[in-house]
């Protein structure tokens, strides 16, 4: 049985199915949230702080840390708004962090400053996708979410959604990127 480790600085959590279940606390991400938004834009971190407290408190076992705030030149402002944000969650909490970004030179430039091997959320069976995140996961040795969706987006038949997955795996395996380090988000619908 292949089991997926992530860990933060100080503390490993093994992701299997044999494993307690790993709890992924979602709320430092400012999509659908205005204010946290907008104050991230502002520079104020406040509720970032607080969410990553209360997550860890609630039992959060991995903090997902996003930092897409805006769509106005996301590739230049994302990846310092990203690190920041990475920065200070990490030197808040001793959790595993999953590093959630569309924007490939935010991810990469949180790669550069996260402590221990924090999970990349994530990579899709968009071509285009595959080829600018799986470089990533390979030079950083770091575990990865395959969403199943492809450029045809998300198919109601479960079929399709496991043979995108299966696509995912396959196009891992051939950047030298063990299956261990794919988690698989099937998208049920």
């Amino acid at each position: 049985m292949s089991l997926t480790v992530v860990a933060s600085a100080t503390k490993a959590v093994i992701i299997g199915f044999d494993q307690p279940f790993c709890v992924i606390g979602e709320r430092i991400n400012p999509t659908g949230r205005k204010k946290l938004a907008a104050e991230m834009i502002a520079g104020n971190f406040d509720t970032v702080t607080a969410d990553a407290l209360a997550q860890v408190a609630a039992g959060a076992t991995m903090l997902d840390v996003n930092a897409g705030v805006t769509a106005v030149n996301p590739n230049e402002t994302e990846p310092p708004l990203l690190v920041k944000t990475l920065e200070m969650v990490q030197a808040l909490v001793d959790v595993p962090l999953s590093i959630d970004s569309s924007v490939s030179a935010a991810i990469e430039a949180a790669l550069k400053v996260a402590k221990g091997r924090p999970l990349v959320n994530s990579v899709t069976g968009e071509e285009e996708k595959l080829e600018a995140i799986l470089p990533l996961i390979k030079k950083y040795d770091v575990p990865v979410v395959a969403i199943s969706n492809d450029e045809t987006g998300i198919s109601e038949d479960p079929d399709v959604r496991f043979e995108v997955a299966r696509k995912i795996v396959q196009h891992a395996a051939d950047y030298g990127i063990k299956p261990e380090d794919i988690v698989v988000d099937p998208l049920v619908m």
